[in-house]
């Protein structure tokens, strides 16, 4: 989990071994401000804690990232202290997506 990223990210290595597909590619931004275009994925299902959702991924870095997107869309959140997701208190038993 990273609370600072947007988006799920997966790095190269991990893209080949699942077999991915490249579907385009993109400009991501760091936190430093540094700009560069990488390759985004088709859709990849994503489950954590009995829930899944279908997000595309920027192929980038060394690490799999489950950027802020991923979480509101799995209605999860981050327990900081104990270093893990959970289910959001509101909607313990199935994710809700919030509509504004």
């Amino acid at each position: 989990m990273d609370t600072g990223a947007l988006t799920l990210v997966i790095p190269p290595l991990i893209v080949a071994q699942l077999g991915l597909r490249i579907r385009g590619r993109q400009i991501a931004q760091y936190a430093n401000g540094y700009q560069e275009e990488v390759g985004v994925t088709e859709a990849v299902i994503v489950e954590c804690e009995g829930r899944q959702t279908s997000v595309e991924a920027l192929v980038v870095g060394t690490e799999v990232l489950m950027g802020q997107v991923v979480l509101e869309l799995l209605d999860l959140l981050p327990d900081c202290k104990n270093q893990r997701l959970i289910p959001n208190p509101a909607h313990p038993d199935y994710p809700v997506a919030m509509i504004k």
